[in-house]
C-alpha cells in the first residue's frame, strides 16, 4: 500500500482516502507526494 504524504503539513495521507478526492484531509491542500523508498549505493570495483 502507497502512502502519500502532503507538502503543506508533511502527514501520511492513504492511497485510500485519495479514491474520493484529491485533498489532504488534514489541511485541505491539493499538493501530495509519493515518499520515496530508501536507496541503497553499491560502489563498483
Amino acid at each position: 500500500m502507497l502512502d502519500y504524504k502532503c507538502f503543506q503539513c508533511n502527514k501520511k495521507v492513504a492511497q485510500d482516502y485519495l479514491r474520493k478526492k484529491i485533498r489532504c484531509p488534514y489541511c485541505g491542500s491539493k499538493i501530495l507526494f509519493k515518499s520515496r523508498s530508501v536507496t541503497t549505493k553499491v560502489k563498483a570495483r
